[in-house]
């Protein structure tokens, strides 16, 4: 196969860390210490797909937290 046929597909995990903040980490390498892998692999297109499907609140969980303790006091 020539160079110019060869084309290398990056396979993706989708990490998250414990802000709930989503991203993509290539599987040949070590996931970042924080970070943990969910979701499925696979092309940087699908699995940025998937993460727009499941992070619709793009702030911190910590920032999330905080916005519904001040919510709750109040009322």
């Amino acid at each position: 196969m020539s160079g110019d046929n060869f084309q290398f597909s990056t396979i993706y995990h989708i990490v998250v860390n414990h802000e709930q903040q989503y991203s993509i980490w290539p599987i040949d390498r070590p996931v970042p210490a924080g970070w943990s892998c969910t979701g499925p692999r696979g092309a940087k297109d699908e699995c940025l797909a998937c993460i727009e499907q499941v992070w619709i609140d793009m702030r911190p969980l910590s920032l999330r937290d905080l916005g519904r303790c001040v919510a709750r006091n109040r009322s």
